[in-house]
């Protein structure tokens, strides 16, 4: 059963501002997926990729979105999610998984420490490599895309919820 709504996109696009959010206006709990993993692990992110390396933390998030044993919930997942093939799976069957898009220049003006945020990137990695990589994914495991190119909070959340409900019916 479908009764979550898991938001999933780059570093920095609000998934988790716009997910309490939108869990505060319809009545649902907000879940952190990146707050989970951290307290499961006793551990920051950015620690985890530390001591871990890419691949590492990229199963300890795989196994613990896989997991993830919520209802009526927003889940804000980290940006790397999309690499955990059981997690999507996962996520995919218990929610409806929301595209939350940014243009790379925003981003770029976002994360502007992408290195202290926890983010997954490779030795040599580029945020624009970052981005071409996992925009093909996101577009893949979505059931909606919400643009929110150009525009502020309020108008993302107006748009997620009219694409939710048109999703819906």
């Amino acid at each position: 059963m479908k009764d979550n709504i898991v938001l999933i996109g780059m570093p920095g696009v609000g998934k988790s501002t716009i997910g309490v959010i939108l869990a505060k206006m319809l009545g649902m709990e907000f879940v952190d997926s990146d707050l989970v993993i951290q307290k499961e692990e006793g551990r920051l992110l950015k620690d985890i990729i530390a001591t871990q390396g890419v691949d590492g933390f990229v199963e300890v998030e795989n196994r613990i979105n896989a997991s993830l044993n919520v209802t009526n919930s927003v889940i804000a997942t980290g940006g790397s999610v999309v690499y955990g093939l059981d997690a999507m799976k996962h996520l995919s069957h218990t929610g409806t998984v929301v595209y939350i898009r940014q243009s790379l220049t925003e981003l770029k003006k976002r994360l502007s420490n992408i290195k202290n945020r926890g983010v997954v990137l490779r030795d040599g990695q580029t945020l624009e490599d970052l981005y071409t990589e996992r925009c093909r994914l996101y577009e893949r495991y979505a059931d909606i895309t919400v643009d929110e190119e150009g525009l502020d909070i309020e108008q993302t959340l107006n748009s997620l919820i009219d694409k939710l409900n048109n999703y819906n019916n």
